[in-house]
């Protein structure tokens, strides 16, 4: 990897034991509102839905602090972030409507994504980089 400019840095944690409250008390209005439809069927399948909820709210709070510096990032909503899996299991995230705009507006950018999870939190840290010109 090559220098980058560093455009911004987001970090989040989210209670597991909340989001499981939330799914008791609102079920599938909680999934709808905060996961795409490839993500809620990533999680379904789970044995601990809720931890896998929680893992993908926190990157997308994350990812949306890092874009802050953009101008007209406070616009972009859960559903114009959503979370994947590599082969390998690396989490990134696929970019729709205005956090994709912005991106490629404001690009080159990469974000880059690390989640963690204990028993009771998960965790997420995003960064937002421009890779620096290479000589031509």
């Amino acid at each position: 990897m090559g220098p980058m400019e560093l455009i911004g840095v987001g970090i989040d944690l989210v209670d597991i034991a909340r989001v499981e409250r939330m799914l008791v008390r609102h079920g599938d209005r909680v999934i709808a509102r905060f996961l795409t439809d490839r993500e809620r069927a990533y999680v379904v399948g789970k044995h601990r839905p809720a931890m896998h909820i929680a893992a993908r709210i926190a990157a997308k709070e994350a990812a949306y602090k890092a874009l802050q510096p953009l101008p007209g990032a406070r616009a972009v909503s859960w559903h114009h972030l959503e979370v994947e899996r590599e082969t390998e299991g690396r989490p990134f995230l696929v970019l729709k409507g205005l956090a994709r705009d912005l991106v490629e507006r404001h690009g080159p950018l990469e974000i880059q994504l690390s989640l963690s999870h204990s028993d009771a939190t998960a965790g997420a840290v995003a960064v937002v980089v421009r890779p620096a010109s290479r000589p031509g």
